[in-house]
């Protein structure tokens, strides 16, 4: 019979169980999202919002509040992640040019603001100014000769090595998240992955700070992937101050898309580019809601950083260039070998530095992070010195590649010999024959480019902030201005070959070295990443170059199915995978014909399945299944018997409910039976009050029968962003596949280890 008593009490019980308790809902550290759950989560909550907002004008007013909040955070991260983005900009410039000298005006002036404030300065010597002193002016007041040389040499390998030991030191007591470029994990956080701390404000102040010291040490590396990671720290410190967000993490996703779409419009002046970055190499789920907001983030981001200037060109784009030659359709070919250059490339880079970055994680090399940052800085800078192609930023380099020479250029890549008797306007400058400067400036990129080449591959990884966009850009900027010149100098001296008659007459302008750099400087980004629509867009808009969009599609596309042919990897899924972060890529595709009965636990010989019943298992059964196993969920059934499947419960909810119905209601001990069902279970008279769990059971789980194709499972797990999905046979448990499984599977299929997955 069951106690009168009993029922009552726990009739109470249950209405104080339905009130809400902390922390449900949230997950732990290195756990999975439950996509299906946010989403349901968040409709819940909309349309209670809906409701309350008929009841009265202060109902309405918050209402319009929760609508208007996602635009206010677009609002605040395109504010923060702006002026953080000018603000490095400055100091990288500043502190690049601390390597080589000081002005004597104001030593927080980089040497061309220091030039700028100069009455002294003349047009033939725009770069030098009384103000401006370098470390051997100053110290031993000589500016030429083998002392100086070598004092300036020191100066310069001791500043990069005091910048790059300050970075390596910050990121490694105050942030060990805050090193590599931050788009690997970033992706994997928004494919609904827990990485706890990875976004916080340490992080964001750490990055922030240790960005400016490595870009400036002249390391082969940028800070564009790492403004990234930076936005979307912005991102999730304002998601904190609205519950809206904060508490959801579906919802929160869907802000840090955006973010990282404003970290791109910041790092490349691209806002176009950075919202198709972002929906196309990092986004998981990318409703259009989140479009028009990325749209309004990056607009707002971009805005910010053209108010703040940092380039001094009254310009939002870092590379602006202006060419006034058309290109001819005879140049496709060139841009196209560049474009197999550029997938060449990627290909060796990735296979070299995921080897490399293995060797790092398996050997004692890995204990000794300073050591590495200080040795590969002083070989850097050491071997870079010495070219001046090595010695200036990388973008500056880029910039001095992609320009046209003009008749204003005192650059050594435009010492062509001028004809005397040319009258033409400034602006159509025929093409010339190449002088000395030019051959100089060839044999010294050649050398620029093997160097950067091979050393870019041991500095990405490294415990410090590392972006790869400008160095691979510049890579490929060498070896297409290379290209370029080459083509120039083939059609001056050979103007009558077939090629070139119909388009290259002798006196003419036709061939344009700066467009063959942008050209390779896109296949080798879009080789690297395999990025392709984005790409050329942020190319477009880092050089204003609209006219020659063709080209770099021609490039771009080459360079994809080039880097394809030797693995469908780019570098940041190659590096998601090195982790074993549990990251299923929606651009792989799964053709192997398994069925979920060849992947779901258990196994055949393997124990039953770890299962709840629906009213007959105590406190202290369930405390024990949970103590005894580290499943992230329990399935609940009718019975041990019949296996008929109810509903899932989740392990963190369970340990939680537990806690807190000990702590606030009186009657629950061990011996409390606990019931997932509407109405208690028949209990003895003296027995005592039962646990009501109803409220966190998942009574809609996901199911697929035994039988269905693996094929249409790992769909699923993309598309719904699933954590587990439950196996049953005409109602009834077999088994269980989560995330993990899945990820196990598709890389046995791929002849890998699948023991490399190693998150929950």
């Amino acid at each position: 019979m069951v106690n009168a008593g009993a029922m009552s009490a726990s009739g109470n019980l249950m209405d104080f169980l339905d009130e809400p308790f902390p922390d449900v809902g949230t997950y732990e550290d290195f756990h999975t999202i439950d996509w299906l759950r946010e989403k349901s989560r968040d409709t819940d909550r909309h349309r209670k919002i809906t409701s309350k907002s008929k009841e009265s004008i202060w109902e309405f007013i918050k209402s319009l509040l929760d609508a208007w909040s996602g635009w206010v955070v677009m609002l605040l991260i395109g504010l923060l992640a702006g002026t953080l983005a000018g603000v490095i900009d400055l100091a990288v410039d500043w502190m690049t040019d601390l390597k080589e000298g000081v002005c004597l005006s104001a030593f927080w002036y980089s040497h061309e603001q220091c030039c700028w404030t100069s009455n002294e300065t003349t047009f033939e010597d725009r770069d030098k100014c009384p103000q401006w002193q370098k470390w051997s002016e100053l110290l031993v007041n000589q500016s030429e000769g083998a002392s100086a040389y070598i004092l300036n040499y020191l100066m310069y390998i001791l500043w990069a090595l005091l910048f790059a030991f300050l970075a390596v030191s910050l990121v490694r007591v105050f942030a060990p998240y805050a090193c590599g470029s931050g788009i690997p994990e970033i992706k994997t956080i928004l494919s609904g992955f827990i990485i706890r701390g990875y976004l916080g404000k340490w992080t964001l102040l750490i990055k922030t700070v240790t960005l400016v010291l490595v870009v400036s040490s002249g390391l082969s590396l940028g800070k564009e992937g790492p403004l990234v990671h930076v936005a979307c720290c912005c991102g999730n410190f304002f998601s904190s101050l609205f519950s809206k967000y904060s508490k959801n993490e579906g919802k929160r996703r869907e802000v840090l898309s955006a973010a990282a779409a404003a970290g791109v419009s910041v790092a490349f002046g691209a806002p176009i580019g950075g919202v198709l970055f972002s929906l196309e190499e990092v986004s998981y789920y990318f409703p259009l809601k989140t479009l028009w907001r990325s749209f309004f983030a990056a607009l707002v981001a971009a805005f910010t950083l053209r108010s703040i200037n940092p380039f001094g060109n009254s310009r939002l784009v870092l590379f602006y260039v202006e060419y006034h030659t058309p290109w001819y359709m005879a140049e496709l070919f060139p841009f196209i070998l560049l474009g197999v250059f550029g997938g060449l490339w990627g290909t060796l880079f990735i296979r070299c530095n995921i080897a490399w970055c293995r060797r790092r994680k398996t050997t004692k090399l890995g204990k000794y992070p300073v050591l590495e940052v200080i040795v590969v800085t002083a070989i850097t800078t050491i071997i870079a010195y010495p070219n001046p192609y090595t010695r200036q930023s990388t973008s500056e380099l880029i910039s001095e590649l992609f320009n046209d020479c003009g008749a204003l250029e005192s650059s050594q890549l435009c010492d062509y010999i001028n004809d005397p008797n040319m009258t033409r306007p400034v602006d159509d400058i025929p093409d010339r024959p190449a002088g000395l400067g030019v051959y100089t400036a060839m044999w010294q990129l050649a050398l620029a480019l093997v160097f950067k080449i091979v050393i870019t591959i041991f500095t990405f990884g490294m415990k410090i902030p590392s972006g790869l966009f400008i160095p691979s850009m510049a890579v490929g900027a060498m070896a297409g201005r290379m290209v370029g010149i080459g083509v120039e100098q083939l059609a001056y001296h050979h103007h009558d070959w077939i090629i070139f008659r119909n388009w290259c007459r002798p006196g003419a302008d036709c061939v344009t070295p700066g467009l063959y750099a942008m050209v390779g400087a896109a296949a080798c980004l879009g080789g690297v990443t395999r990025m392709t629509v984005s790409l050329v867009v942020i190319m477009f808009e880092l050089t204003g170059g609209l006219e020659y969009i063709v080209p770099l599609m021609a490039a771009a596309v080459t360079s994809k199915w080039v880097a394809d042919a030797f693995g469908k990897e780019g570098i940041y899924e190659a590096h998601i995978h090195l982790n074993g972060y549990p990251f299923l890529d929606v651009k792989d595709e799964f053709t192997h014909r398994t069925l979920a009965t060849d992947v779901m636990r258990p196994r055949r010989g393997e124990p039953p399945l770890s299962v709840l019943t629906q009213d007959s298992m105590t406190v202290e059964d369930v405390e024990t299944l949970i103590k005894e196993t580290d499943y992230n969920g329990f399935p609940v059934v009718v019975s041990r018997d019949s296996e008929r499947l109810i509903g899932f419960a989740q392990r963190r909810e369970l340990i939680l409910a537990i806690k807190n119905a000990r702590q606030r209601q009186e009657g629950i001990v061990s011996n409390s039976i606990m019931y997932f069902t509407e109405e208690p279970p028949e209990l003895p008279a003296n027995s005592p009050h039962p646990l009501k769990l109803r409220r966190i059971l998942n009574l809609s789980p996901f199911t697929v029968t035994d039988h269905t194709p693996m094929e249409t499972v790992v769909d699923i797990f993309r598309k719904l962003g699933l954590r587990q999905c439950l196996v049953t046979r005409s109602g009834r448990l077999l088994g269980i596949i989560t995330k993990k499984d899945v990820l196990r599977h598709m890389a046995q299929m791929a002849n890998q280890d699948p023991e490399s997955i190693m998150f929950n």
